[in-house]
């Protein structure tokens, strides 16, 4: 008799049970398919969302298999990839040598924060050490030269950057008009005289442009606010401003000069800003780092191709440079939704706006918005959406999800 009570109890348990766990799973579908019913008018045929709870659950997901334009949110998988290359800690360096014959060779290994508040702080540096230049060599060998990135211009747009091994100020000039003369509009920064003929021929009173014309213009910026601080620390400099490479077996370092920054406050940079120009000179660092010097585009995106199959096992998908500003890029809402997984030990470094920290992107006819959604009882929700019709934007979807999404 009491083993008979005893199944009939086991019975009544697992029946309850069952109900339960039905009632449960009913729950969570009624949830996805209202979130999704609330989405669904205002994604097109060329647009996708994705989004997933805390805990891992897909609670929408329309069109999320389409490979679409990422635009800037690609800068999520360049800043994952060079944490997996680079590591979190990592610094660029930059190596100061003298020649036998007095001058002094700069080398850049592509550090996209080289700017002029870190060059007034080298030349003080190298002031202890050497009172006297000859001629400036600049040694750009880490990258090939005149790299060719998808979907760049030779605008004078800040977008329009072009990258290198030894870039100064992001290649860009920041100026304005002032009693009747051109001047810096950075007060750290002088306005070199000649970039005054660039500025005039944008017609621009003030603003900020980029020295896109060729690799020789760049590496003449580089060199000329160099010898501007160098002479503001006492440091002779008589020479001419030259291309060089630096030999180690005849020429002496210096001084290894490590950037300021570590990776992690780059991407921040990087992604609070949307730097185009940052996101790729991470991609030639990449390249050069897992398929040794010099850095190149190919190289580049075989080492994000690569990071991208392994390491987030993804096979689908285009990637033709690391900033989102080529139209070539196809990725998926669900690719960016385990994306976002992997990047979430990382989420802020991003831009935060309420409940959201989130990367948006923008091209003709494309936005894009992904990232986190704060959740009321802890963690995050994750989301993407990817909207490739004409005239549409973000804003309708985002705010679904914000009154749906506690």
């Amino acid at each position: 008799m009491l083993h008979r009570g005893w199944k009939k109890g086991w019975l009544h348990f697992m029946v309850a049970f069952l109900i339960v766990s039905a009632g449960l799973q009913g729950l969570a579908q009624a949830g996805k398919t209202r979130l999704e019913s609330q989405l669904t008018p205002l994604i097109g045929k060329k647009d996708a969302v994705a989004v997933a709870s805390p805990d891992g659950r897909i609670l929408a997901a329309i069109h999320s298999d389409c490979l679409l334009v990422p635009a800037s949110i690609l800068k999520v998988l360049t800043s994952l990839a060079a944490l997996h290359y680079l590591g979190a800690e990592y610094r660029f360096p930059t190596d100061f040598f003298a020649t036998p014959e007095g001058h002094l060779i700069v080398k850049g290994y592509g550090d996209p924060l080289l700017v002029s508040e870190r060059l007034s702080g080298i030349a003080a540096e190298l002031a202890v050490q050497t009172r006297n230049v000859d001629h400036l060599l600049l040694d750009d060998s880490y990258f090939v030269h005149s790299i060719a990135i998808p979907g760049r211009s030779r605008s004078a747009q800040p977008y329009d950057a072009p990258n290198g091994a030894l870039c100064v100020n992001f290649n860009t000039v920041s100026f304005e008009r002032r009693n009747g003369g051109w001047v810096s509009a950075e007060p750290q920064t002088p306005l070199l005289p000649a970039i005054v003929p660039k500025i005039e021929a944008t017609g621009l009173k003030s603003g900020r442009i980029t020295l896109a014309a060729d690799r020789q213009e760049s590496l003449n910026y580089a060199g000329e606010l160099m010898g501007h601080f160098l002479r503001e620390a006492g440091v002779t400099t008589q020479g001419t401003i030259a291309c060089g490479t630096a030999d180690p077996a005849k020429d002496r370092l210096l001084w290894r000069h490590y950037s300021d920054k570590c990776l992690t406050e780059v991407i921040a940079v990087l992604l609070n800003y949307s730097n185009n120009f940052i996101a790729n000179q991470l991609l030639l660092t990449i390249g050069a780092q897992a398929y040794l010097p010099p850095g190149d585009l190919d190289k580049g995106v075989l080492a994000l191709r690569a990071y991208y199959e392994s390491v987030l096992g993804h096979k689908t998908g285009f990637l033709a440079e690391g900033s989102g500003l080529s139209r070539q890029n196809r990725l998926s809402a669900d690719t960016m939704l385990d994306i976002l997984d992997k990047f979430a030990p990382y989420h802020a470094l991003m831009r935060q706006q309420g409940r959201q920290y989130y990367k948006t992107g923008t091209l003709s006819d494309v936005r894009t918005r992904a990232g986190y959604l704060s959740a009321a009882d802890g963690g995050y929700y994750r989301f993407v959406v990817m909207l490739n019709t004409p005239g549409r934007t973000t804003d309708a979807v985002m705010r679904v999800i914000e009154r749906e999404l506690h």
